[in-house]
C-alpha cells in the first residue's frame, strides 16, 4: 500500500461496516443505446438509480428536442414492469453539432426533460463523427445555453492525431475548456468521466461559483489503472475513452471521489457493446459496468476505508448540481463476497459484463 493509499485508510476508517443505506443514487452519465440493446441493458440501470442523464450518441444522434422526446418515450416503455425500476426517470440530452441553433436550446429549455447539452469532439469515441469540429461554429448556441442556465456536458479529450492517447485531456484543458470556460463564464458545465490528476485539480481549484462546474467519476477509472488493458495480453473489455491511466492517475480519481467535494459526482459511462464490437481488429470503446454500478462504487470507496462518503458522492451532488430534487427513496448494499456470473447476458445480443478482476465484496439487497 503506498501513502496515499495509507492515508485514505487513516481518515476514513469503515472497518465493521456490513450494511450500508443510501439514498437511491442518480447516474449522471449513461448509455442505454436504442432498440434490443436498450431493452436488453435499461432494467440494470433503472434498478440502481432514480434517475440517469442519457447520452445522445445515437446513430444518428439526438439533436433535436423532439428526437430526444422520442427516444425517452423508448426508454420509458423499456423500465422493468415492477419492482424499484418501474418509477426511473430518465434525464435527456441532446448532441451538440456545428450546426445547432439557439432556437434549439430554448425549445430544450422549455420542454423540461432535456437536462443538457454533450459535447463530443468529432472522432473522439463511439458514435462522435457527428460533432463539434470547432467550438467556434457554436458560439451563438454557447451563448443562449449560457443564458438558459442549459448545461454543457463534455468529453473532454483533444483529436489531434499528433497528441498522445495519454495526453488528449490534459492538453484538452489548456486547449479547450479553459478557454471555453474564459469566454463563457456563466456556462454550467461537467467535465465527465475524468481519468487524470490535472482534471481533478482543475475541478478542485477551478474559480467558479457553486453549480457552475462539475465532474463525474466511473467506477472503472476509480478501481482498475492502464495496466489492465495491457498486462499479460490486450483486454477489449477494459478498453474505454477516456482510456485508464497510470496509476498516481487512478489514485488522484480516488481521493477526488471520497473528498467530499461536491464537484464531483458519480456517473457511470456505462457503454454497452455487442461480444462481435469489443473483440475484433477494432474493437468499441466502452466498459458495461451497469448490472453491477453501486457495488463497484462501493468496491472502489471500501477499498480507500471511506463508505461514509458514498452517499454524497452517489446522491446527493450530481442532484444539487442540477438543481434537481434529492431522492427520498433509499438502496441497500450488504457486505458479502460473491462472483459475477460469468454470463450475465448470454443472449443473442451478446452484451459482456465489465469485471473488475477479483470477487465483489458489496452486494445490492
Amino acid at each position: 500500500m503506498n501513502s496515499l493509499d495509507q492515508s485514505i485508510k487513516a481518515s476514513f476508517s469503515s472497518s465493521g461496516m456490513s450494511v450500508l443505506n443510501l439514498a437511491r443514487p442518480d447516474d449522471w452519465h449513461v448509455h442505454v443505446r436504442d432498440g434490443a440493446l436498450l431493452e436488453t441493458v435499461l432494467p440494470h440501470t433503472a434498478r440502481q438509480f432514480g434517475r440517469a442523464i442519457i447520452m445522445p450518441n445515437l446513430n444518428p444522434p439526438v439533436t433535436t428536442t423532439a428526437q430526444a422526446a422520442s427516444y425517452r418515450q423508448r426508454i420509458l416503455a423499456a423500465r422493468p414492469a415492477q419492482g424499484p425500476g418501474v418509477a426511473f426517470e430518465p434525464l435527456m440530452t441532446l448532441y451538440l453539432t456545428d450546426n445547432m441553433s439557439p432556437d434549439e436550446v430554448r425549445r430544450a429549455c422549455e420542454s423540461g426533460f432535456v437536462h443538457g447539452v454533450k459535447l463530443y469532439p468529432a472522432g473522439t469515441t463511439t458514435n462522435s463523427n457527428a460533432g463539434v469540429t470547432d467550438l467556434r461554429h457554436c458560439v451563438v448556441t454557447l451563448e443562449a445555453m449560457q443564458q438558459n442556465s442549459l448545461p454543457l456536458l463534455i468529453h473532454g479529450e483533444v483529436t489531434d492525431p499528433s497528441i498522445d492517447v495519454f495526453d488528449r485531456e490534459e492538453v484538452f484543458i489548456d486547449q479547450v475548456l479553459e478557454p471555453l470556460r474564459r469566454d463563457f463564464p456563466a456556462l454550467k458545465v461537467v467535465f465527465e468521466h475524468i481519468t487524470t490528476r490535472s482534471a481533478v485539480e482543475y475541478v478542485r481549484d477551478a474559480d467558479a461559483e457553486p453549480g457552475m462546474l462539475g465532474a463525474t467519476i466511473t467506477a472503472h477509472h476509480l478501481l482498475l489503472n492502464r495496466n489492465a488493458i495491457l498486462v499479460g495480453g490486450i483486454r477489449p473489455h477494459y478498453y474505454c475513452l477516456p482510456v485508464f491511466k497510470r496509476e498516481t492517475h487512478r489514485l488522484a480519481l480516488v481521493e477526488a471521489a471520497i473528498s467530499g467535494h461536491p464537484r464531483f459526482f458519480l456517473g457511470t459511462d456505462s457503454a454497452p457493446h455487442p461480444q462481435s464490437l469489443k473483440e475484433n481488429p477494432c474493437g468499441c470503446a466502452g466498459c458495461y459496468t451497469a448490472p453491477h454500478a453501486l457495488e463497484l462504487y462501493a468496491q472502489a470507496f471500501d477499498k480507500a476505508g471511506a463508505l461514509r462518503r458514498l452517499e454524497g458522492f452517489a446522491s446527493f451532488y450530481g442532484s444539487d448540481f442540477y438543481g434537481l430534487p434529492r431522492s427520498t427513496d433509499t438502496v441497500t448494499l450488504e457486505r458479502t463476497s460473491w462472483v459475477l456470473p460469468e454470463d450475465v447476458d448470454a443472449d443473442s445480443l451478446g452484451v459482456v459484463v465489465f469485471k473488475p478482476g477479483k470477487d465483489l465484496s458489496w452486494k445490492l439487497r
